[in-house]
C-alpha cells in the first residue's frame, strides 16, 4: 500500500500545472496547481453549468482522506451533503478555494496541504500538518442575487434596492412581524452573516428599532415573495461602531427573501387579579393565570413557550406575541435564566402563567441589552407544548 500511494503521489506531481496557465478548456484527469499550493484533479467538468463563488450556496457531497488512505469522515454516510456559503469562513480555506472553481455537477479531487487544512493543529482523527485528500461532488449552488439588468432604487436617506423576482404576496408595511431569508455581505462579497447557513429565517417586527434602520426602511419597500437586494449605508447600518464582526463604518449588502408578513398583535398583560402568588425555596414568584392540562415540563425536556417580559413598572422589554414566534428551549441547559429553567418546569402544557423573577435568578447585577443590573423582572408565558 506504501508504494502505491507513493506512485500516485508521483504521477499527480508530475501533471501539475499553474493555475494562471489554466487553460480554457479544462482537462478531467488533469492535476492543476493553485498559487496557494492546492491541487484540484476534475473527475467530471461542464463549464455550461453554474459556477460557484464568494457568496455562494452550496451543498457538496464528500469523502476525506488521509495520505496513507485512512478515511477520516464522509458525508455518504450520513445521506446529507454538507451546506455552506463560500466566503464565510465556515470550512477549511483549501475547501473555500477549491469548490469555487467548480460547477453544479462537477466532481474533483482536492489535495489540500496542511496550511490550507487544520495546519500544526490536529482535528480529531487528523494529525497535526496532515495533508488531506478530498473526494467531492458539488451537487448544487445557489449564487448571490444577480442584479444584472434590474434597476437600483435609490431613497431619500440613500438606500439602495434591487427588486431580483418578484412575489405575488402583500406589501410589507411598518408594525408587521416579517419572516425573511438573508445573507449578509460585506462590499468585497465575504458574507458575516447568513439565516440561510442556518436553515433558520428570521421574524422580525418591522418598524420597531429592533433591527437596523436600513432593514426598516428597505423590508417595507418589498412584498411578499419578493427576492430583493439592499444595499445599505454604514449610517443606516451601525454607523461608526464596530458591531462583532462587522467593522465601523461599514457599507452592508443583504440578499433577502420575504417569506411571510403578518399584522403584530400587541401583548396584553394577564390580569392577574384575585390569583395566589405563590413563592418558591429560591425566592421565585409564580401566579397561575390559566392551569393547563398537558404534560408536565421538566428539565432536560423540550418545551415551546409564548412570552412577554415586562419591568416592574409595566413597561415591555420583550415579547415573543409580538413577535409572532414562540421561543423552543431545552430546560435544565443554561439556555435561559435561572427563573426560567425553574419557573417553566413548574407548569404543565397549556398553562398560562406569570413569574415574578428576582434579579439572582434573571441578569444578576449586569445589565443586559435593555435590561439595567439588578432588575427584577416579571414574565407573561404560555406553556404552548412539552416534548
Amino acid at each position: 500500500m506504501k508504494k502505491l500511494v507513493i506512485i500516485l503521489i508521483c504521477l499527480i506531481m508530475s501533471s501539475e500545472i499553474s493555475m494562471a496557465q489554466l487553460p480554457k478548456k479544462v482537462k478531467e484527469n488533469l492535476t492543476y496547481t493553485t498559487a496557494s499550493g492546492l491541487q484540484i484533479k476534475f473527475l467530471k467538468y461542464n463549464s455550461k453549468n453554474t459556477q460557484a463563488k464568494i457568496g455562494s450556496k452550496v451543498a457538496v457531497h464528500y469523502t476525506g482522506k488521509l495520505t496513507n488512505d485512512t478515511v477520516f469522515d464522509s458525508s455518504y454516510g450520513r445521506g446529507k451533503p454538507i451546506s455552506f456559503s463560500i466566503g464565510a469562513g465556515s470550512v477549511i480555506k483549501g475547501w473555500e478555494e477549491g469548490i469555487a472553481y467548480m460547477h453544479e455537477g462537477d466532481s474533483a479531487i482536492l489535495t489540500i496541504p496542511p496550511a490550507l487544512g487544520y495546519g500544526e493543529s490536529a482535528m480529531g482523527s487528523i494529525p497535526a500538518n496532515s495533508t488531506l485528500i478530498f473526494e467531492v461532488k458539488l451537487v448544487s449552488v445557489n449564487n448571490p442575487y444577480d442584479c444584472t439588468g434590474k434597476d437600483t432604487v435609490t431613497t431619500a436617506s440613500g438606500l439602495k434596492y434591487v427588486v431580483i423576482s418578484k412575489g405575488r404576496g402583500i406589501k410589507v408595511d411598518s408594525g408587521m412581524n416579517v419572516t425573511a431569508h438573508y445573507t449578509g455581505y460585506f462590499e468585497d462579497g465575504k458574507i458575516f452573516d447568513s439565516s440561510v447557513d442556518r436553515d433558520e429565517p428570521i421574524t422580525i417586527p418591522i418598524g420597531s428599532g429592533k433591527v437596523i434602520k436600513g432593514w426598516d426602511e428597505g423590508i417595507t419597500c418589498l412584498h411578499v415573495g419578493d427576492k430583493a437586494k439592499l444595499f445599505i449605508p454604514y449610517t443606516l447600518a451601525y454607523g461608526e461602531v464596530a458591531r462583532g464582526p462587522i467593522p465601523a463604518k461599514s457599507n452592508l449588502i443583504f440578499d433577502v427573501e420575504i417569506l411571510k408578513a403578518e399584522k403584530k398583535v400587541d401583548a396584553v398583560p394577564y390580569d392577574v387579579t384575585g390569583k395566589d402568588t405563590l413563592t418558591t425555596a429560591s425566592g421565585l414568584k409564580y401566579i397561575i393565570v390559566n392551569a393547563g392540562t398537558g404534560e408536565q415540563a421538566a428539565s432536560g425536556k423540550t418545551v415551546k413557550v409564548h412570552y412577554s417580559g415586562y419591568f416592574l413598572d409595566g413597561s415591555l422589554f420583550d415579547s415573543s406575541v409580538e413577535m409572532g414566534t414562540p421561543i423552543e428551549i431545552v430546560l435544565g441547559q443554561g439556555q435561559v435564566i435561572k427563573g426560567w429553567d425553574e419557573g417553566i418546569t413548574l407548569l404543565k402544557a397549556g398553562t398560562k402563567a406569570r413569574l415574578i423573577i428576582p434579579y439572582q435568578l434573571g441578569y444578576g447585577e449586569n445589565a443586559y441589552g435593555p435590561i439595567p443590573a439588578k432588575s427584577t423582572l416579571v414574565f407573561d408565558v404560555e406553556l404552548i407544548e412539552v416534548k
